[in-house]
């Protein structure tokens, strides 16, 4: 009432202004909201990944042949999809890197694919990409819905280009193939070569079937990456753990990222970057990541083997201080970090007993500190009850250092699955 009172006494000229305006904000109002509502319809997919892989540098004459070739190579989703996209890698080049064109089908196994399963995979609209050295590049949105762990075949064409450094994954522990030509559509490849690393290839995300999908990175070396496990059987402890999430309804929307480099050190490059020096490409780069397991230090450790080396002189607080690191960069993007401890290594060929001394000081540290939000015991889960320094001989490679396909079961079954509940 008194705002009417004091716009009557106005004079009609001000009164008239002020219905004017009064109207055009009713009017904006009310054409502001099919604006809104066709935004809302049109927001954009949210990911998540269902599979990943750590990329690193390689001397490109120590890769195969890619010119005028495809390139077919497997992986295995963790969790499933209405539709994907796909992570590709010129992380490590020197130069940029050519695709002339991509597709993706789910895999038939021996590298075909499944019939009425294949997809051209375009970017921006267009089908072909010149990925800058450094950069990666993700795929448009593709039609192809995927099940949980079954395995996509990702095949690639690219012409004659210079290539000096390759981004790629070793120790794959899967089988991939290579033709010369364009064979992307081919549903059997004719005598391909087989190869045992990913190039060129980093990651897949899917529109997930739950809008309470996250992601879980395995973060680690080579006990992460799978070393020794048997090939084309997805038998590393990362695996095993994504069946288990699969298995339980209250889980089985978290994917699984496995982010082991064989030989990989927490403070130093060895064989690829640290674990410092990468975890923001390879765990806060990931999509919809809301837990990370770290499994780290070992090969930091098996460096005081190396006397001669001042570099690789590392302390139990050295190593404590940098994993301390990876849990205050991980909190700062609202992602929970579990520590996991490290397994036995007594009688590996660079065990020593300074070196145990730190491994035992870093595992009391990771179950007792409170720096973690939980902890995973791997170490408890393997090691041999009447030699605690040592595997227990069913769960070990031969090495001493790696675990057999048993072994990296228990250590999947290790993992308290309430940490993501």
């Amino acid at each position: 009432m008194q705002n009417q009172a004091s716009l009557s006494a106005w004079p009609g000229f001000v009164r008239k202004a002020a219905h004017v305006v009064a109207a055009g904000l009713l009017a904006g109002l009310f054409s502001v909201a099919p604006a809104a509502s066709a935004a809302a319809k049109s927001a954009p997919a949210v990911w998540v990944g269902t599979w990943a892989t750590a990329p690193l540098a390689t001397d490109a004459r120590t890769a195969p042949d890619f010119a005028n070739a495809t390139l077919r190579q497997i992986a295995h989703t963790s969790i499933a999809g209405k539709e994907l996209r796909i992570r590709f890698t010129n992380e490590f080049g020197t130069g940029p890197l050519q695709i002339n064109a991509a597709h993706v089908a789910l895999s038939a196994g021996n590298g075909a694919i499944q019939p009425g399963t294949d997809h051209v995979v375009t970017f921006n609209g267009q089908p072909s990409i010149s990925i800058p050295p450094g950069a990666l590049a993700l795929s448009d949105p593709v039609a192809l819905a995927t099940p949980a762990l079954s395995d996509v075949a990702v095949s690639i064409y690219t012409p004659a280009q210079q290539i000096n450094v390759a981004s790629f994954h070793q120790d794959a522990d899967q089988t991939n193939y290579l033709v010369k030509g364009d064979h992307l559509s081919a549903t059997t490849l004719e005598s391909p070569e087989t190869i045992g690393s990913w190039y060129f290839l980093k990651g897949i995300d899917v529109e997930p079937n739950s809008d309470k999908s996250a992601a879980v990175v395995a973060y680690g070396d080579s006990i992460t990456d799978g070393a020794w496990a048997s090939t084309d059987k997805n038998q590393r402890w990362p695996d095993f753990l994504a069946r288990r999430l699969q298995a339980d309804a209250k889980t089985a929307q978290i994917g699984v990222l496995n982010e082991g480099i064989g030989g990989n050190r927490v403070l130093r490059d060895g064989y690829g970057p640290s674990a410092l020096a990468r975890f923001d490409r390879d765990v806060l780069a990931q999509a919809g990541v809301k837990y990370v397991i770290v499994l780290e230090s070992i090969n930091d450790i098996g460096r005081l083997k190396r006397n001669n080396d001042p570099i690789d002189a590392v302390t139990a607080a050295d190593l404590e201080q940098g994993l301390q690191q990876i849990v205050a960069r991980a909190h700062e993007h609202g992602i929970k970090v579990f520590g996991a401890t490290l397994t036995p290594y007594q009688g590996a060929g660079y065990y020593t007993e300074k070196g145990e001394q730190i491994r035992e000081a870093i595992n009391q540290w990771i179950r007792t500190s409170g720096v973690f939000d939980g902890v995973v015991d791997f170490e408890k889960a393997v090691r041999d009850p009447a030699n605690p320094q040592r595997y227990l001989p069913k769960y070990e490679h031969g090495d001493h250092l790696h675990p057999n396909d048993t072994g990296y079961r228990a250590m999947g079954d290790a993992i308290d699955l309430n940490l993501f509940k």
